[in-house]
């Protein structure tokens, strides 16, 4: 009987006792069909002041086959792992925003390329956007399948590897997916009769293999930001530059101050996009060695660099703008984006050590 299981400290009537042992029993067989008991748990001692024995609650759980959830012991009612479902834990792992770093430096370069020689191909621009897109999802992939090598997914359930269930099924579709991106990138530079953007473009793959991929993992060492920084700013953006004018100009014109002035802040804001996706992970990171930059600093200090970071990036443009390296328009339309970089330095700074809102 679950109520021989209860001591009750003080005495109660004959009628008291029947209407709490038919509580009790109501209660334990509803426990007996749920995953978690937490919300039991907490009625029973708001109930009872407390006198229910957690020892004996395990106890009378176990021997009705019931597994214990670790909640049950702790005090917090937060959403656990068992309770995700399986759209969120695939939205996870698709990693939406962060194909936008596929995005940001093509259109960039894009308007850079426009604004010097007038030209646009809206062909080549989706060619290169599509093309783009396959390399960003290979760098998803064989990152899932690398950290999975090494343990730092072990326990994460919206992984790749772990939602499919095959580790060579997903580095065979990563590796599919660079073979075609790079076909698509390697095609337009031919068709513009650019080879130096082709070169670029291969520099920017190339930092990204370094990023993650054996024997190199430099992500390890805390220099992901930096490669970052390099594939994503001077090295994407000038080849996207270059490949939106036509041949026969932009071979002959060197790299313009806009284009570059334009890859530097297209790299710092990639590389704080890369910086806050290891917030949630930090623990997972020291547990196997990752050191990456939020190791080293904590969460907390971590959270100043962002505001940092954040305030850098409009100084910078400022800056960029006034000397008329980039147009004024450029300081007028990036300040209308001050509101949501406020936001960012504010969610950080508030929810830094809260790895589930900092999920990516």
């Amino acid at each position: 009987m679950a109520a021989t299981c209860c001591n009750f400290t003080q005495p109660s009537s004959a009628f008291s006792k029947l209407h709490d042992h038919i509580q009790l029993q109501r209660y334990f067989t509803k426990c007996q069909q749920r995953s978690t008991c937490s919300v039991v748990k907490v009625f029973f001692h708001r109930r009872y002041g407390g006198r229910l024995e957690v020892e004996q609650y395990q106890h009378v759980l176990c021997a009705r086959g019931v597994e214990l959830s670790p909640s049950v012991i702790g005090d917090s009612g937060d959403e656990t792992e068992e309770d995700i479902s399986k759209e969120t834990l695939i939205w996870r792992a698709i990693k939406l925003p962060i194909y936008s770093v596929a995005l940001i430096p093509l259109t960039v370069g894009s308007a850079a390329a426009y604004l010097q020689t007038g030209i646009f191909s809206a062909r080549c621009y989706f060619v290169l956007l599509a093309s783009s897109v396959l390399v960003i999802t290979w760098l998803n992939l064989s990152n899932d399948v690398y950290d999975f090598d090494t343990g730092v997914d072990k326990n994460k359930k919206e992984s790749v590897v772990n939602l499919v269930g095959s580790r060579k099924g997903t580095f065979i579709a990563a590796y599919l997916c660079l073979a075609l991106g790079f076909v698509g990138l390697a095609w337009t530079a031919v068709a513009e009769k650019n080879i130096r953007s082709m070169l670029f473009l291969v520099c920017a793959i190339i930092c990204g293999y370094i990023y993650q991929c054996p024997p190199f993992r430099l992500s390890y060492q805390g220099l992901g930001e930096p490669l970052c920084f390099a594939a994503f700013g001077p090295f994407a953006t000038s080849a996207f530059y270059l490949l939106h004018g036509s041949a026969s100009v932009m071979n002959r014109v060197p790299l313009s101050g806009t284009v570059l002035s334009a890859s530097i802040l297209v790299g710092l804001t990639t590389s704080l996009i890369l910086f806050c996706s290891h917030f949630h992970q930090v623990e997972g990171d020291k547990e196997v060695g990752k050191m990456s930059p939020l190791v080293r600093l904590g969460t907390e200090k971590g959270a100043e660099v962002v505001k940092g970071a954040v305030l850098m990036l409009y100084a910078l443009l400022a800056a960029f703008g006034l000397s008329k390296a980039l147009p004024l328009t450029c300081i007028f339309l990036c300040a209308l984006t001050l509101p949501m970089g406020n936001l960012v330095v504010r969610f950080v700074e508030e929810n830094h050590k809260a790895s589930e809102k900092t999920r990516a």
